[in-house]
């Protein structure tokens, strides 16, 4: 389950970082896309943790 949800969060967080970053060009989308997806694997994983045990 935690797994799962940190693959979640990561996808979700590089997904939102590349529709966020690209009207700024496509190098600005690829690393807000890689800051943003870092950071929701690190939540999905916290938020797995605590309700998987």
């Amino acid at each position: 389950m935690t797994r799962l949800l940190a693959f979640l969060g990561a996808t979700i967080g590089g997904y939102a970082g590349w529709a966020a970053g690209v009207p700024f060009g496509v190098f600005t989308a690829f690393v807000v896309s890689i800051l943003l997806a870092a950071v929701g694997g690190y939540y999905g994983r916290k938020i797995g943790k605590h309700y998987g045990g």
